[in-house]
């Protein structure tokens, strides 16, 4: 790559400067979570090398979790980290001012030439400064983020991240070691890109629909492509995360009864329905489950009026 382009480094001294309210203490954050996504690179194609199966994912997964939790801890800003493969959060810094949540491995790498994977990660301020991290503390609604993006790892590592103006493409130059900025304010493309319907869960199995890929690489298509994902489980940071960088690319994330980023999570790992992509189609996509429910309801409603009472017989 160009020796001139703009690193990650330098991209986040100069939008502080222009734009922020944010101190360094989140581009330390953010620059060792970056750190992390090269390791955890590394490591998914070695996994790609030698096949990817079962326990093998687990542990690249366990790998992944704790190159984000040693990178989060050595920035010494974070008070928190909450992860799928956690059951409780870990208090990383007392005196930390952020919160991490992050899915350190989604996908399968390895099992196949097209599989892909990536690592998802939204990051909040703690409510309460100077004390132990909590899993009530990361119970807070997608429009308290200060950043979120993914990680995604193929043929070359790309990070994808928003600070809340716009959402920034970088790409890992091997030779530098350092994520240089390759596309800058993301839009999500107004034309039909595709329509998505997750069917790995049995409620959207559809005999002309196909497995999605992993979320990370579907909010990619959807930045890059356009279109529309829909799926009805996936938790809720992750929903955030995405729902974050499609909306700050002019796109829309809800789940299907309203705004995704307005949820006020009630559990560390709630889950959410999730349809995303273009704004149109989203709402579209809306439209249609309002109508189904609706009939569903009608339906049910019907189904359990009281029968009619016999006729009396004629005398």
């Amino acid at each position: 790559m160009p020796a001139d382009r703009t690193t990650l480094a330098q991209f986040l001294v100069e939008d502080r400067r222009r734009h922020r309210a944010e101190g360094a203490d989140l581009d330390s954050l953010i620059l060792h979570l970056a750190v992390a996504g090269g390791a955890v690179a590394e490591h998914v194609a070695g996994g790609a090398l030698h096949g990817t199966h079962g326990g093998m994912r687990h542990e690249l997964a366990m790998i992944a979790e704790d190159y984000f939790l040693r990178a989060a801890a050595r920035s010494g800003r974070l008070a928190g980290m909450a992860s799928d493969e956690l059951h409780v959060p870990s208090a990383v810094h007392p005196r930390g001012d952020y919160l991490l949540a992050v899915d350190p491995l989604d996908g399968s790498p390895g099992t196949d030439p097209d599989a892909c994977a990536g690592s998802i990660f939204s990051i909040l301020r703690t409510p309460w400064p100077g004390v132990g991290a909590t899993a009530q503390d990361f119970l807070q609604p997608g429009t308290a983020q200060v950043c979120a993006g993914y990680a995604l790892y193929g043929q070359a590592t790309a990070l994808v991240l928003t600070l809340g103006r716009g959402v920034y493409a970088f790409t890992l130059d091997p030779a530098r070691g350092e994520f240089v900025l390759t596309r800058e304010a993301l839009r999500v493309p107004p034309l039909a890109g595709g329509f998505v319907i997750d069917a790995s869960h049995r409620r959207f199995r559809q005999p002309a629909v196909h497995q999605a890929a992993p979320l990370a690489a579907e909010a990619h298509r959807i930045l890059t492509r356009g279109g529309v994902y829909a799926g009805p489980g996936h938790k809720i940071h992750a929903v955030n995360a995405v729902a974050f960088l499609v909306e700050q690319a002019g796109g829309a994330a809800s789940t299907g009864r309203g705004r995704a980023l307005d949820v006020v999570p009630t559990a560390l790992h709630q889950r959410s329905p999730l349809i995303v992509g273009t704004a149109a189609e989203v709402a579209l996509v809306d439209r249609c489950a309002e109508r189904r429910q609706s009939t569903c309801h009608g339906s049910t409603r019907s189904s359990r009026s009281p029968a009619r009472p016999a006729r009396a017989p004629h005398r």
